[in-house]
């Protein structure tokens, strides 16, 4: 049987989990000291990114702005819909991706609790209102070029951290 998933939920939930994961393994990657070559075998440069690469191109259908534009549809069941799959898969998978890397990596104290965001007790149509009125005070250009994560992400750990 397949269900019937919102295209905004579908989108969050296959690609934040990786995403999250890598985000937060890199910082962990940036907190180990890199390996020593071996005697004899000449050292290897780490890759540095460079401004020529530029930011990976952003999902015009799935950018902050088009997410905060479906979440202020406040009369419409399924842009409501759509717009709280999104932002709880967004958050699931971020979620997941903490405790991957907490479990897989060794983390400086209280590292784990930075990245984590508290949420108990905490509604979804309130996190969708705080990512509304967030993305509110944000140039609308910018917001188009904004992925969707990285901006319900910023709302969230700008109002429910852990620290």
């Amino acid at each position: 049987m397949q269900r019937n998933v919102p295209p905004f939920a579908a989108r969050a939930a296959s690609g934040l989990l990786m995403i999250a994961a890598l985000g937060l393994a890199s910082l962990a990657h940036a907190q180990t000291p890199a390996p020593t070559p071996a005697q004899g075998t000449p050292a290897t440069q780490p890759l540095s990114p460079t401004l020529s690469q530029g930011a990976p191109a952003v999902d015009p259908t799935f950018s902050a702005y088009s997410l905060a534009q479906t979440c202020r549809q406040k009369s419409d069941n399924v842009a409501q819909g759509q717009c709280v799959g999104a932002i709880r898969g967004i958050i699931h998978g971020y979620q997941y991706g903490v405790l991957f890397l907490s479990q897989r990596a060794s983390l400086p104290a209280n590292e784990t609790q930075r990245v984590s965001l508290c949420l108990r007790d905490t509604q979804v149509s309130s996190i969708v209102d705080e990512f509304v009125k967030d993305a509110a005070q944000v140039n609308e250009d910018s917001l188009k070029h904004t992925p969707a994560e990285v901006a319900v992400l910023g709302s969230v750990h700008m109002h429910h951290n852990c620290n």
